[in-house]
Formats: C-alpha cells, sequence, structure tokens
C-alpha cells in the first residue's frame, strides 16, 4: 500500500496534501444483493403519437429519460432499472391519416413506429422496453382494467356534450376553450371564428355523444389529498401548484387570488362510438358499438409495459413508475387520470352474491417531471408552418452527443419553452470541444509527458508555495460527484450539466494559468498538473456519462479506466495515476 510520504499543513502546502497519492480502496459499495431484493427502478417517457415524423421535440424528451436511465444504472449499478418508451397507435388521428394514406392503419403504424424506434436507436437510448398498443400484450392488459373497473362500478353509460379536439383527442370543459380565429380552410382567403383549447391553442368543436364514463370525480378529494401531501412529486414546482389548481385547490400557490380555480374534477368519457372511430380496442363489455377512448388506452401502458396483470405484486415487479417523464400539454392525464384509474383499481369490490380475490394495491407513481416544449423562431412547430426540426437530421450534421448534450444543457431547466437554434447549437458545440476536447489533448500532450514522467514521488512531495491553482482544482474535482447527484435527484438537468462545464473551465483555466507547456515551469509542477488534470478528466468522465455517452466513453477509455470503476461511487474515489502514460485521443 502507498504512503503519504509527508503530513503537515503550515503556509506553504505540499504536494502529498493534495491526496493525489491516496490508495484506492474498492469496498467503495457492496455489490451483493440486501435481504429483500431491490425494486426495479422505472422511469417511462410518454409513447408518441405516430401520425407523422418524429420531431426534435421527441428526441428531447427521449433524451431526458436516457439521461436519467443512465444515471440510475451508475449510481447503483445492483438495482436493475425498466426505461420505458414506445408508440401510442390508436385513434381518430391515426384513423385519418391512414386513409388519407391510402393503408391500413396497422401498416401505417408499423411505418411510422419503426421512424420513432430508429430516432430512439440513433440517439443511444438506453430503453429496455418499447412498448406499443397494437401489441397483443397491452391489449389484454387495457381489457382487464375495463372489465376490473366495470365490475367495481367505476364505468357507466351517459350522454356526453363537450367541445372535442381531434388533435388533441381529448375533450374540454367549457373553462378549458376560449374564441379564437383560425386561417380559413376553404380557397377563399381570411379568417374563420373558431373555438380553440386555451392550454394546447387546438381548435375543438361541440360534440355530444352517448359514451362510457369514468367516475373521475369520485376521487377528487383522494386526488388533492395526495398532492397536497406530496406524496407524488410534480416537478418543477409550478406544475405541482398547477395540478392542485386542476383539482380546484385553494392552496394552488403559484395562482393570484383573481384566479378562480378550475371547475371541480368531471367524470370523463372513455370510449367513442365504433361509427365515428374503429382503430382502437374495441369496449370488451360492448365491442360491436364502442370502442376505448385513445388516452384511456394509453395511459395503460405504464402498467401494460412491466407485465400487468401480475399474479402478485412482489419485488421483481417495477411498478410502481420511480420517475415520468411528459410534456406540460398531457400533464392532466398523467396527474389526474391515471392516478384515478390506479385508485379505482385499487379499491374493494362492492358486496356481491359472486365472490372476487382482494383487489391488488397499484401505488401511484413517485415522480413526474413535466417539461416546457421547443419552438422554432418563437412558433410551435408545425407541418404548415414548415418549421418542424428534423432529430436525424441535426445529428448527422453536429454528432448524437453534441445534439444530446445542447437539448440538456439549454432544455433542462423545464420551465419556459426554448426555441431551437442552429446557431446556438453551433456556440454549445464550440464550447464544449473546447472546454473537453481539446483540455484532453493539451494535458496529454508529448511536450507535457516528456517533462512530467522523469518527474519522482519526491520531486512531487517538494513544496509549492501558496496559492496553489491544482489543489483548488482538485477540491472541486472531487466536489463534483456530490453536486450533480444533488442536482439529478432534485431533477435538475440543466443544472447537472452547468456543474460539471463549471469544472472544465476551472480545468482550463488553471491549466492556462500554470502553462506545463512553458519552459520556465519547474518539472514538478508540470507533474502535478498532469496528474491532477487526468485526475479531474477521470472524475468529469464518470459523471458525463449520462449526457454524452459516447464521447464520455471515449475520454474513459483514453484514460484507461476500467469498465468495473465507471459508477458513481468510482468517482467519488481516488485514483493513484503515477507512473501513468496517457496519450490523448480526439473526442469530437
Amino acid at each position: 500500500m502507498l504512503r503519504r510520504p509527508c503530513r503537515r499543513l503550515s503556509t506553504t502546502t505540499r504536494v502529498c496534501s493534495l491526496d493525489l497519492h491516496r490508495p484506492r480502496f474498492f469496498q467503495l459499495r457492496s455489490l451483493s444483493t440486501p435481504a429483500g431484493a431491490k425494486k426495479p427502478y422505472y422511469l417511462t417517457t410518454p409513447i408518441f403519437y405516430p401520425n407523422a415524423v418524429p420531431h426534435i421535440g421527441h428526441l428531447y424528451t427521449l433524451v431526458l429519460g436516457d439521461i436519467f436511465a443512465r444515471y440510475q444504472r451508475i449510481l447503483d449499478p445492483t438495482r436493475p432499472v425498466h426505461f420505458l418508451a414506445g408508440t401510442d397507435e390508436h385513434g381518430l388521428k391515426i384513423q385519418q391519416a391512414a386513409e388519407k394514406a391510402g393503408v391500413e392503419p396497422k401498416s401505417f403504424c408499423d411505418s411510422l413506429s419503426g421512424k420513432f424506434r430508429e430516432l430512439a436507436d440513433r440517439a443511444r437510448i438506453s430503453y429496455t422496453v418499447y412498448m406499443r398498443t397494437t401489441q397483443e400484450q397491452h391489449k389484454k392488459a387495457v381489457e382487464h382494467v375495463w372489465l376490473t373497473l366495470d365490475r367495481k362500478g367505476f364505468i357507466y353509460k351517459g350522454q356526453y356534450e363537450g367541445w372535442y379536439s381531434i388533435t388533441d383527442e381529448c375533450f374540454y370543459a367549457d373553462a378549458q376553450v376560449m374564441p379564437a380565429t383560425l386561417p380559413s380552410s376553404s380557397s377563399s382567403r381570411g379568417e374563420k371564428p373558431a373555438m380553440i383549447s386555451i392550454e394546447t391553442s387546438s381548435p375543438v368543436e361541440w360534440t355530444t355523444e352517448q359514451n362510457y364514463m369514468f367516475r373521475l370525480s369520485a376521487f377528487r378529494e383522494a386526488l388533492e389529498e395526495h398532492y397536497r401531501e406530496q406524496k407524488t412529486e410534480v416537478h418543477p414546482p409550478p406544475y405541482h401548484s398547477a395540478v392542485l389548481k386542476m383539482l380546484g385547490s385553494a392552496s394552488s400557490s403559484t395562482s393570484s387570488s383573481a384566479d378562480a380555480p378550475e371547475p371541480i374534477l368531471q367524470d370523463i368519457s372513455i370510449s367513442r362510438p365504433r361509427s365515428r372511430l374503429s382503430w382502437g380496442v374495441p369496449v370488451p363489455t360492448d365491442p360491436l358499438n364502442h370502442t376505448m377512448y385513445v388516452w384511456f388506452d394509453a395511459l395503460l401502458v405504464y402498467l401494460s409495459g412491466v407485465g400487468y396483470p401480475w399474479s402478485h405484486l412482489g419485488p421483481s415487479i417495477p411498478w410502481p413508475a420511480d420517475l415520468q417523464i411528459i410534456g406540460k400539454d398531457i400533464l392532466r392525464f398523467h396527474a389526474l387520470y391515471l392516478p384515478a384509474i390506479l385508485m379505482a383499481l385499487s379499491s374493494p369490490s362492492p358486496p356481491s352474491s359472486s365472490p372476487s380475490p382482494p383487489p391488488q394495491k397499484l401505488p401511484l407513481s413517485s415522480k413526474i417531471l413535466s417539461h416546457a416544449h421547443w419552438t422554432v423562431s418563437r412558433q410551435k412547430m408545425s407541418k404548415s408552418l414548415g418549421n418542424v426540426a428534423d432529430p436525424l437530421a441535426a445529428m448527422s450534421t453536429y454528432g448524437v452527443d453534441i445534439v444530446r448534450y445542447y437539448l440538456a444543457i439549454v432544455g433542462g431547466r423545464f420551465r419556459d419553452d426554448v426555441d431551437w437554434s442552429p446557431e446556438q447549437l453551433t456556440k454549445h458545440s464550440k464550447e464544449l470541444q473546447s472546454l473537453l476536447g481539446n483540455y484532453f489533448l493539451r494535458v496529454t500532450s508529448e511536450r507535457i509527458s516528456a517533462v512530467a514522467q522523469p518527474a519522482t514521488e519526491s520531486n512531487a512531495s517538494e513544496t509549492i508555495e501558496e496559492p496553489n491553482p491544482n489543489r483548488s482544482l482538485l477540491l472541486s474535482a472531487r466536489a463534483l460527484p456530490t453536486q450533480v447527484q444533488k442536482a439529478l435527484d432534485n431533477l435538475e438537468v440543466g443544472e447537472a450539466l452547468e456543474e460539471i462545464i463549471a469544472l472544465l473551465r476551472l480545468a482550463n483555466k488553471t491549466v492556462t494559468t500554470i502553462a506545463p507547456w512553458s519552459a520556465s515551469c519547474p518539472p514538478t509542477n508540470v507533474y502535478v498538473t498532469q496528474l491532477v488534470a487526468l485526475e479531474t478528466l477521470r472524475i468529469t468522465g464518470i459523471c458525463l456519462q449520462p449526457f454524452i455517452p459516447d464521447v464520455a466513453e471515449k475520454l474513459l477509455d483514453g484514460l484507461g479506466v476500467p469498465a468495473g470503476e465507471r459508477d458513481w461511487a468510482s468517482a467519488q474515489s481516488e485514483v493513484d495515476w503515477r507512473g501513468r502514460v496517457v496519450k490523448g485521443v480526439r473526442l469530437f
């Protein structure tokens, strides 16, 4: 075991006091399985609607999911991670788009679903389950849920009147729509009056139907109590307040006193007449006349994707979701409708002559991350406007990790819409290449290595007068894993990356200040500067794995870091770099 050759600190600092030579201990994290098996970490992204080709917003959501999935894997390598992605393939929009294309809906979905999967694979998204709602496994789960809710009395048939949006495939209450003017679809120029959703700006039309209804109103108090006690945390906090406002709660802290609460939660339609909608899962109790409402069907993919219904809810079952990532436009469905359905499934059956098994408790998700949207030139992306940003083209032009990095650092605050800008992407790309790629090549250059390698341990233990830039850098590097972990645990992706970039800026400043390539720089300083730089790069490389996995892998490979020493605990330990020869490689 290596010894620390000096023991005192005074007005000067010795190199050994930087802990450069402290031995690495490998009992950092027990790899043994605890007495009780760990519940897998379960992460979901929304399943995308394949009525058109993917845009940059789809990639953004997938990248966010992948960041948290990769982070969890290296945070605790002993805990399995289940990461669900997929496509939502039923509904009127798909039916109409397939008719327009002159193909069967399933063939239409096969083609476009493949494009979404291609996007995920191209972007190195590490999903473990890619679920399509046209799969038989999903259909069986949805039918099971419907029959269970029907048996328990939470489904009834009733007259539904309300504003319906074909674009959003959902109904809106009077308070959720407003008058607007839209471009006329006829050949005549001008605009026409219309009603639109306040939340999404999608056009709506008044609809009257005989539908099957779900007793959502029965769960208002339970949902309000659940969110008041923050049993499910909705992030960022303004969205948590928005959920309480949807429930008519007076505790919504972000609402001004002048804001009237939204109407008390109403029952929702969960079917459409088959005369209007034939492409979907038939209602099992009325298959000839009704099709399940697409959002009811789609929300259950988070259950079907992990094998629901289960014979029992044991420790190997991933449910409940630890984190659900969604866009702000679908917050209502994930924060109200899905939890209410889960509560209904967990409730006891009414007394009847036929005995039934006790209900299987289905806990609600732990966290919901609701993000804002990407725009182009401050406008919502739209095929009609011709401003849809192509994610595959962007990755081909700039590189996968550069696009991932840009989406994460610019879009990682989640509170406000973000504008897609090739100019800003180029700017961030150049900064990352300079701070990381060029730095790696600089500190491992032949000129620096030729001076550093002959230095001995005794040289490295000589006194360096304060102030000492290397000491400051090393202390900052050792603090990085804790800072990044805190940010990611708080679902602050942008903040986590900013911590890493701040360290890289300090690292570049340090090497510029010391100038180890200068003939006047003492060999001991060159030696210590390279050791500190290599350790900084190792820690940075481990922390960058969730964000830019390919570049991080190149960096760690170039440093010679073994595959088994790239987890979070390894980033919080130290490595002895003495006698190691590292040749820099191009990262970009």
